[in-house]
Formats: structure tokens, sequence, C-alpha cells
């Protein structure tokens, strides 16, 4: 669908709120890119799930949300976090190991979690958000707060008895989650096609007892209105919903993985033809609602803001040997 001013009225979308939205996609771009750099110069070890190309899916939804609400997420993690409000300078300082990390080191790349900002954490394991924000949203039916909780999976994840059984509860208990499947057309190394048996995601979870809309990932306007109609379907007390976004990944499964099993030319192409931020400062150039003065500007700023990130990640503090046991008991 063709973004028009009339189309950006409609939405809801002031300058600040598009200034808010690029902003996002932009510092999660940015903050992908340089973990790659560091990577692949030598100064950050460890295997990390880069979400470049994704940045849509995080930023429509995310752009959403209030401070009640809540996300869950997985192991290609950082855009979520970024978009939901996570201190980006923080963030930096975990994927180094610092004590003075958003997890004081402790929790890395694919656990990254703030809970006074709702994000309940990455996960590392596939499909293992959706049962916890099935729960976060019980307390919310049950509080009577007027929440959504919203849980990201890949397409990997609608393959795993505990996304099934976490839908099929939702439906039943009737609480207020998102269920958000990322359809990057790979679940780590395995295309989608030869994975999975049912070839229509969209269809499989409505089967489940809810409404479910499927929409392209890489267009900011479009996963914004239809995220935004389907969280207020689940703030309407209506129960569950489902929303999926296909938007392939630029990058491999992990940082350094060599990618033997895409065909020849679709990173490339998606680079083109599917990236995100061009698609929206395009439309932005359609509209004249942000100026392309503007999105310099952020984007000056983003990369500022990185590579202070970097800088005090890489002098941050680290564990003393002395402090091994810090925060593995609680005490009441």
């Amino acid at each position: 669908m063709a973004t028009s001013k009339a189309r950006l009225k409609k939405l809801g979308l002031d300058k600040a709120k598009l200034i808010s939205a690029y902003r996002s996609m932009k510092t999660i771009r940015e903050f992908e890119e340089r973990i790659n750099t560091e990577v692949n110069n030598g100064r950050l070890a460890g295997f990390y799930h880069l979400y470049s190309g994704q940045e849509a899916n995080a930023a429509g939804v995310c752009e959403h949300l209030g401070e009640k609400d809540s996300i869950i997420s997985t192991h290609r993690g950082h855009g979520h976090c970024i978009a939901r409000g996570a201190n980006v300078a923080e963030m930096m300082l975990e994927m180094w190991g610092s004590s003075d990390g958003l997890c004081k080191g402790r929790g890395g790349t694919m656990h990254v979690a703030d809970v006074n900002k709702g994000i309940l954490g990455a996960n590392g394991i596939v499909g293992g958000g959706p049962p916890i924000s099935v729960g976060a949203a019980l307390s919310g039916k049950m509080n009577k707060d007027n929440s959504v909780h919203v849980s990201f999976s890949g397409d990997g994840s609608v393959n795993q008895g505990t996304v099934f059984e976490a839908m099929n509860l939702a439906v039943v208990l009737q609480v207020p989650a998102l269920f958000v499947v990322e359809d990057n057309f790979y679940g780590e190394f395995t295309g989608r096609d030869y994975q999975t048996g049912c070839d229509d995601l969209r269809a499989r979870t409505e089967a489940f007892g809810m409404p479910v809309k499927k929409v392209d990932g890489s267009d900011f306007f479009e996963v914004y209105e239809t995220a935004g109609e389907m969280i207020e379907y689940c703030r309407s007390g209506k129960g569950p919903a489902g929303l999926i976004l296909e938007a392939g990944r630029f990058h491999g499964h992990f940082t350094g993985d060599p990618e033997p099993y895409r065909p020849k030319g679709e990173v490339k192409y998606l680079r083109k033809e599917k990236d995100p931020l061009k698609k929206f400062a395009a439309d932005m150039g359609k509209t004249d609602a942000l100026s392309a003065k503007d999105l310099a500007q952020i984007d000056d700023e983003v990369m500022a803001l990185i590579d202070e990130a970097v800088d005090a990640a890489i002098a941050g503090p680290r564990w003393e040997p002395s402090r091994i046991n810090e925060d593995v008991y609680v005490s009441y």
C-alpha cells in the first residue's frame, strides 16, 4: 500500500512519531552492523544473531506499546530490546561482558532483559518466549490493567510444542497476548519450505481460534498499521491475536555463518529491494513528512551514540573473581 500524507494522518503518525520510528530502526541497524564489525576485527568474541533487515518488525510493533505492556524476545533479540527502549550504552556494555552492562554482563547477547521497561528478556531457547508471555498476559488480565503482552518468535519456533501449547492456552484463557511470528525464511540454516509441513503459517496459527494477519515486514507502515489493529484487539479484552511478519535477514544465522544454504544473490536482493530503512526514507521523500536533513541528523546522532557506546564498553569494568557468587541466590 502506498504511503501518503492522508495515510500518515489516518495512522496518527505526526513528525515526532515518525522521528521516533526512524530513530528506533536506525539505532537497531547501526548497533547490529557495529557488532558485526567488532566481531570481524577481533575486538568482540562470541556468536551474535543479527537483526539487520528486520528492523521494521520491532519498531512497528513496539511503537504501540505503553508502560504496562511487555515483550519477550528471541536469540535474535537486540532489535526488539532497542525498540522497546532498552538503554543502548548498557546493552553494548552487556555485549562486552562488563559488570556495568544492562544485566551486569551475565546475560550477554541472548539474554538481554530490563523488566522495569517491560522487556522480559531475550531467550536462547527456540520457542521459549510465548509460554512466558502468556503467563504475563494472564497476570495482566487478572489485574485488569489493560496491558498487552507480546512474544516475538521466528518461523522456526512454530514447530515447537511449547508455542502450540501457549497459543492454545491463550485462546482458552482469553488473555491479551499477541504472538508475533517473524518469518525470515530460515530456521537457523534450514529453509522454511523444508522444515515446515504446512506452508501457510497464518492458517495454522488461526486454527487455534484467534485472528491472525500477515504483512510485509520490510514495510514499517504496513507493520505499524496492522500491529496497531492486533494490539487494540488484544487490549479490548477479546483475547489473543497473531501477526506474521515476513522480512529476510541481511546476515547469516550468526556472525561468521558462511551461509551455503542461501540462494546466490538473495542477500543482495534483500538489501536493494527490502531494506526497511531505505523504504521508509523513500516514503518520507514522497510525503515530505520528514526531510532528508531530518533523516541525516538522526543518522549522525545514532552513529555518535553507537561510537560512544562501543568506546564505553571496551573501557567498562569487568567482573572480579571475588564477586562470582553475587546475584546467584535471592535473599528474602
